[in-house]
């Protein structure tokens, strides 16, 4: 849909067919109203580009893995989807017809090409985390899917599928987080009416523990507003947890909480259905030091928006603020700032330069089905680093297409943002005002533009063995630049790659190495000498996406393997 207002005809014809509260509820406020033009800076405008007009599925749940193929997939109970399963596969379910289609695929970044792929159970509203070898492990899910563990290890050909274990998890986990811990096990907390935690791989497949602040961040009565809780490894090693309002740090070897955080200020929840987004600012590295660590968290809906869209059709307005809180302050307090917008059901993705991009959602409802309306178009570049909150703000160039509930993002290794999904519906529905995306979008930040790429630095090598960066290692980095900023620093980020879904990306991680020399070595020819990550609980060991960033603009990722 290419057009944020419905024409006449739409406008006219809702009304006849009394679909007016769905289509333009009194309650939502067009876009313009919050913003316009003049306020997308030219300077940071990127680019959009439509990869597929349709991969076949809805991109609900999205992973990079570290051959630079994207895994992504929908659910099994929304009816048959638009790409055949091959060699006549089908599933077949008690008391269903046999779907002999996709419900998954392996999307290839280079090709621009997919591959549908078998997964046998419901992963609707499911989680997953890379495991340190690269392979993604991928929990829980609906009916008889909600206590199931799958894997998908990557490959170079045509080989790999999905692989359901024998081992179930302890409890269903429907709307559940994961996280991947020092040690190469995942936790995954929570999910609807389990307000408990566990561990994957784990000794008893039984063993899961009580987490009481679960039960009571959740409006059971109302919204839940508990789900998708986010979770952040903190440098030293113990647990962020934020649900609802309220956020603890959790030591979850002894399933103790060290400390509550202040309560974030405002009437608005934070995760689902009120679906606001959250990410872990960027680490720097300096020494043997543990790095300062600082959340954000942006949108959200106010307490009742669920029960008000899904039974009174009535779209209150999403949150326009965004949270910051120094976690390893002595006494930590929200920072609260203004988004341009108000956004609900939107992405944040860490770029490699540090900066955040906010994109997807809604300006009014929650997530759900049918739940949101007035889609968000524009992205917003988040700044953290200035100074001054009133220039920290940045709005997009627009997409023109509806990215609403199961929508996702992620970053590529060449700094693009893959964009896909939305389908705010129980089923399939390519009719409706917001019809159910099959595409996939890349979104190119400032940092691609051509005017910039004389300043774009190019890996030449990653002086390791086997690409594997040990803890505290002294390491190089040999790059080209065909034109150096004498004012502007040298940066080494790693960058995990996040399981994305409902807003929130999983595991997302970006870490600024402590660049120890910068040398030139000729005309173009640089080597920049950084440390590698001091300890696991700051660097959970597994595959990162290394850039090296000069001036803002970064390189294209090499991928390392820290142990």
């Amino acid at each position: 849909m290419a057009s944020k207002n419905p024409s006449f005809f739409f406008l006219l014809l809702s009304v006849t067919l009394g679909l007016w509260p769905l289509i333009f509820p009194a309650s939502s406020t067009p876009s313009s109203y919050y913003y316009s033009s003049k306020d997308v800076a030219s300077d940071d405008e990127g680019d959009w580009v439509l990869l597929q007009s349709s991969i076949g599925i809805s991109a609900m749940h999205m992973q990079l893995l570290k051959n630079n193929m994207v895994v992504i997939f929908d659910r099994l109970d929304m009816g048959p989807s638009n790409l055949s399963l091959p060699n006549n596969t089908c599933i077949q379910k008690p008391n269903q017809p046999a779907d002999c289609t996709a419900h998954s695929i392996v999307y290839d970044v280079a090709s621009n090409t997919v591959r549908p792929l078998l997964v046998e159970t419901d992963t609707w509203c499911s989680s997953g985390s890379l495991i340190p070898n690269g392979t993604l492990v991928q929990t829980g899910g609906y009916h008889e899917g909600e206590r199931v563990v799958r894997t998908f290890t990557p490959c170079d050909d045509s080989s790999c599928d999905w692989t359901q274990l024998g081992v179930a998890l302890g409890e269903r986990r429907w709307y559940a987080s994961n996280q991947l811990l020092p040690d190469g096990r995942v936790i995954i907390v929570g999910g609807r009416r389990s307000y408990t935690y566990e561990f994957f791989p784990k000794t008893d497949a039984a063993a899961t523990f009580y987490m009481s602040f679960l039960v009571e961040t959740c409006d059971c009565y109302g919204d839940e507003n508990n789900l998708y809780p986010f979770l952040h490894l903190l440098p030293d090693g113990n647990l962020y947890v934020f649900a609802n309002k309220r956020s603890i740090l959790f030591d979850y070897n002894r399933n103790r909480v060290l400390k509550e955080f202040p309560v974030i200020p405002g009437e608005f929840k934070r995760n689902y259905p009120s679906t606001g987004s959250s990410v872990l600012l960027p680490l720097r590295l300096n020494g043997d030091v543990l790095p300062e660590a600082e959340v954000m968290i942006c949108g959200g809906a106010p307490y009742g928006a669920f029960n008000n869209s899904n039974y009174k059709r009535v779209f209150v307005p999403a949150s326009n603020t965004c949270g910051r809180m120094k976690l390893t302050d002595p006494d930590p307090k929200w920072v609260m700032e203004v988004m341009p917008m108000p956004r609900v059901m939107s992405d944040m993705v860490l770029l490699p330069n540090g900066e955040v991009i906010i994109i997807n959602g809604a300006m009014n409802g929650t997530a759900g089905w049918e739940e949101g309306t007035n889609p968000v178009f524009n992205p917003v570049l988040y700044k953290y680093y200035l100074h001054d909150p009133a220039r920290r703000f940045v709005v997009l160039s627009p997409s023109k297409i509806p990215r609403m509930y199961h929508s996702t993002a992620i970053l590529l290794p060449d700094g693009r943002v893959l964009v896909g999904g939305s389908n705010p519906h129980e089923k399939y529905n390519f009719t409706s005002y917001y019809p159910t995306d099959l595409s996939l979008e890349a979104y190119s930040p400032h940092y691609l533009k051509p005017r910039v790429s004389t300043m774009r630095p190019s890996i030449l090598s990653v002086e390791t063995s086997d690409g594997i960066v040990l803890y505290k290692q002294v390491f190089s980095v040999t790059f080209q630049l065909n034109q150096y900023n004498p004012g502007s620093k040298i940066f080494v980020s790693l960058v995990t790659p996040s399981f994305t879904t409902h807003s929130y990306g999983m595991n997302q991680r970006l870490i600024f190495l402590e660049v120890i020399e910068v040398r030139q070595l000729s005309t173009y020819d640089y080597k920049v000498t950084a440390r590698g990550p001091p300890i696991a609980t700051v660097a959970p060991p597994g595959y990162y996406m290394l850039f090296v960033v000069h001036a803002g603009i970064p390189s294209q990722a090499v991928w390392i393997k820290v142990v």
